[in-house]
């Protein structure tokens, strides 16, 4: 089913949706930890789960006279393959994401093809981020540079158009395409009106819903949406919360997210003994962000959970859902 008329249906029943995001498994292990992780979240019925994709990274291993070998390594591979897996034993929807980052055009096609043949009808259409150790975004040689230029991609797959349009007599895939807005602005935006506009070219190339990136204040989001009708977009908005775990996610996610943190969350977390104490204030603070949300009518709620579904998570599922 797609995510878009799922998100239709909690609309028109007044319902908002439950979802999380996950992690493939690290290369070398089995798929026991995202089962048990995603087991522990079934009862409170997730809509659909996102399965994030993961580009390429490149080390340099020195060999014998002091030379490097440069070898290029991807640490957690098989979203398709996962995607599939957990579809196929809990019988609910997956979003797996697909990046430009590290992939060519022919890449995403063929993993746009694999996904069609198992059945599997949404994807999160993102750009991605740097190479490790780059300081902006170089697409690949012959992929795309913006998320709005695979959007593009995936829908004229949608009306049987591959890259090179070699194909006389195409299959029609039918893929529902999500995408990501920053309710703070993207780190590579010059302001957040630049960072709508760049949200709208994706929407007007036929994305049909958005996802948010993690943000911590229910303000900041609201504005943002607005902002956005504003800006003539009019598909759902699904608002991405990110419960803290850690001491460390004071400085690791504005960081690496560009997020920021409001001051009464750094306060209750510097008063924290410990990190089991940091995961009883950061899920407090998600249940009330989402009862907030909630009621503002926000469609879904989107649970960055790192792969995770601890105690913490279902006491924030079992609050809000």
């Amino acid at each position: 089913m797609k995510v878009i008329d799922i998100i239709n249906g909690a609309k028109a029943r007044g319902e908002t949706l439950f979802t999380v995001e996950m992690l493939p498994p690290l290369k070398g292990e089995g798929t026991e930890g995202i089962f048990e992780a995603i087991e522990a979240i079934m009862p409170y019925g997730p809509s659909y789960i996102n399965i994030t994709f993961h580009r390429e990274e490149v080390t340099f291993v020195e060999r014998q006279g002091g030379m490097f070998d440069r070898r290029v390594i991807r640490r957690r591979p098989g979203t398709v393959g996962i995607s599939s897996a957990i579809r196929q034993r809990y019988g609910v929807e997956v979003v797996p994401h697909l990046i430009c980052g590290g992939l060519s055009k022919y890449d995403i096609e063929d993993a746009l093809i694999d996904l069609d043949f198992l059945g599997i009808e949404n994807v999160l259409a993102l750009r991605g981020d740097n190479l490790k150790g780059e300081t902006r975004f170089i697409p690949h040689p012959y992929g795309h540079g913006f998320a709005n230029e695979l959007v593009d991609q995936i829908r004229d797959m949608n009306r049987g158009i591959f890259v090179d349009n070699e194909i006389d007599v195409s299959h029609h895939s039918a893929f529902c395409i999500g995408v990501a807005a920053y309710p703070e602005k993207h780190s590579d935006a010059s302001n957040i009106e630049t960072d709508i506009k760049n949200l709208k070219r994706k929407v007007d190339a036929g994305a049909d819903y958005i996802v948010t990136q993690m943000c911590f204040d229910n303000g900041s989001i609201l504005n943002f949406i607005a902002a956005c009708r504003r800006f003539g977009i009019e598909v759902p908005i699904a608002v991405g919360i990110k419960p803290l775990s850690s001491r460390s996610h004071l400085t690791l996610l504005p960081q690496v997210f560009g997020v920021s943190l409001p001051e009464e969350l750094v306060a209750a977390v510097g008063e924290c003994r410990d990190n089991e104490a940091v995961k009883q204030v950061g899920a407090e603070w998600a249940i009330e962000q989402g009862r907030a949300l909630k009621r503002a009518g926000i469609p879904v709620l989107h649970f960055y959970t790192m792969g995770r579904s601890d105690r913490y998570m279902q006491m924030i599922a079992k609050a809000l859902f």
